[in-house]
């Protein structure tokens, strides 16, 4: 027996079901027969008690049962679980309340006083100290397009939070922090994890140099040594000795503990931040199989992380984005391109398309086609020489069905 008819032998199902309000309120009233073990069931329009009742039966439970799970697939609702509404409603009001006390306090406390800062989206951030080498500081592109969802995240690079990002491969995940980093004066290091990083190469090692043995730094104790962003990407392609060294660091003022030079405890620089990219982690977890080679990140190393699903800028975002890097285009062309990129991201969701479409690949035909005046002999370079002769097809009937061959022709 479903949990329902529990429900209604153990509370009783006697009372008034009902649906809409005022002309339109429908309502069935349940109540006990003179019959043993068999109900009463009545059907009216308008207010319980007035006006005609139209249907006027007895039934068994079983019956009954079988009306009440109709009756709530239809959206009538018991005069208990209206109450039930009512006091679930008062008590959300007076938890946002709460909440809106307690946040403004928790800001108020928590946010560090910024001197030199530099604003990202609606936060003002802090500069890095005097001495950060330029050469590590990622260049600026002014037509970076800083976005309501960037808030959370730049907040919690100030507040010195382990930051993931997660989401489809070129949407922008390594470049938000990169950019943030060319405001702020920050040095960043990258360490790709797709079979290009070995536990060696992220933590250190002993070589021989000059006739002596001499440590080597690896990029994870370099970077918390010196106070650079450290960029993870790939994350979920990592090997677990890599994931392991990196707990520890993860835990609040985590410190990395070199075994390999007697036990050696770095403790990070103020000004060191810790971040990672994933295709096919926590959310992004049902798209694994287009990432071959992705690991399973549990759910206690995620714990560990603020995770941020990053998706692909929305198409009026993106056309902005190309209207700030190319003025030539008009705003048409631009809302154009945009909405091919969108289609072409929608197809590879839906696994028609085995690449998808980033920023950086629709910027690069765009330019392309701004110096040709050919939409698809730019394409040929930017984008179908870097797919399958399939995926290239598809991609050249998306374009032909926003007929922007026709469009760029004039260019």
């Amino acid at each position: 027996m479903n949990t329902q008819a529990l429900a209604v032998q153990n509370d009783g199902p006697e009372g008034l079901y009902s649906r809409g309000a005022g002309a339109a309120r429908e309502w069935w009233r349940v109540s006990l027969s003179e019959r043993e073990q068999m109900f009463r069931i009545e059907h009216g329009r308008g207010a319980a008690g007035e006006g005609a009742v139209d249907i006027d039966t007895v039934v068994d439970l079983d019956n009954l049962e079988a009306k009440l799970l109709k009756w709530r697939r239809e959206g009538f609702v018991s005069a208990a679980e209206r109450e039930d509404e009512a006091r679930a409603v008062e008590a959300g009001s007076q938890f946002a309340a709460e909440l809106r006390r307690a946040a403004q306090l928790a800001h108020e406390a928590a946010l560090p006083t910024v001197e030199t800062g530099v604003r990202i989206g609606n936060v003002v951030m802090p500069l890095a100290p005097e001495g950060t080498p330029s050469a590590l500081v990622p260049r600026i592109n002014e037509a970076y397009l800083f976005t309501a969802r960037t808030d959370d995240i730049a907040l919690d690079i100030v507040e010195n939070h382990r930051v993931m990002l997660i989401g489809h491969t070129g949407s922008g995940k390594t470049s938000f922090i990169e950019q943030v980093a060319a405001r702020t004066g920050h040095g960043v290091l990258r360490a790709n994890m797709n079979g290009q990083t070995t536990i060696g190469d992220f933590v250190g090692f002993w070589t021989v140099k000059g006739g002596e043995t001499v440590w080597v730094d690896g990029v994870l104790p370099v970077a918390m040594r010196e106070g650079y962003w450290l960029i993870i990407d790939e994350l979920d392609f990592a090997e677990p000795s890599i994931l392991a060294v990196l707990t520890a660091v993860l835990e609040p003022h985590g410190r990395l503990l070199l075994k390999e030079r007697g036990n050696e405890i770095i403790t990070p620089h103020p000004s060191f931040r810790l971040f990672a990219t994933a295709n096919a982690a926590g959310a992004m977890s049902a798209f694994r199989h287009l990432y071959q080679g992705a690991n399973l990140l549990n759910e206690a190393f995620l714990d560990r992380w603020r995770v941020y699903l990053f998706d692909y800028l929305s198409k009026e975002e993106e056309a902005e984005v190309l209207l700030r890097t190319l003025p030539q285009l008009s705003p048409m062309l631009a809302q154009t391109l945009a909405a091919i990129a969108a289609d072409c991201r929608a197809a590879f969701a839906r696994e028609d398309l085995a690449s998808t479409f980033s920023t950086r690949r629709l910027i690069d035909w765009a330019e392309l086609m701004l110096r040709t005046g050919d939409a698809d002999r730019a394409a040929g370079p930017a984008i179908y020489a870097k797919v399958s002769a399939e995926d290239a097809a598809l991609i050249r009937s998306i374009i032909r069905h926003h007929a922007i061959f026709d469009v760029c022709s004039s260019v």
